[in-house]
């Protein structure tokens, strides 16, 4: 059992070579913490719509999206705000508009397999 912490070595195990690679599955906390908060920020319907529409068609506006997804303006925004905060999607200004697109390649993956069913 090389891979188990020296705070849990002293813990009965009854397959200890999984155990291990259970370990290395799981690997970094940080990583582990950062795909977490990424799946916090999927698990809202509204979020994973606007998410699944920039996958779909690349750039589009607060208003655009209010239409497709059927949110209100400022329900988008928000929503907006938040992905961009977890580092999912940026914004273009054009003028006075800004475009938002997904810029998170890891998150445009689990899209295309997990909620499409694709493998693009």
């Amino acid at each position: 059992m090389h891979l188990v912490p020296a705070d849990r070595a002293d813990r009965r195990t009854i397959d200890g070579h999984r155990v291990c690679e259970a370990i290395a599955a799981i690997g970094d906390a940080e990583h582990v913490r950062a795909w977490a908060e990424r799946f916090a920020l999927l698990a809202d319907p509204g979020r994973l719509s606007l998410l699944l529409a920039l996958y779909e068609t690349g750039p589009l506006a607060v208003t655009d999206l209010a239409v497709a997804t059927g949110m209100r303006d400022p329900a988008v925004s928000q929503a907006l705000r938040l992905l961009r905060a977890g580092g999912l999607v940026s914004g273009e200004r054009d003028g006075r508009i800004i475009r938002y697109r997904l810029v998170d390649t890891a998150v445009a993956e689990v899209l295309a397999h997990g909620v499409l069913g694709r493998q693009d």
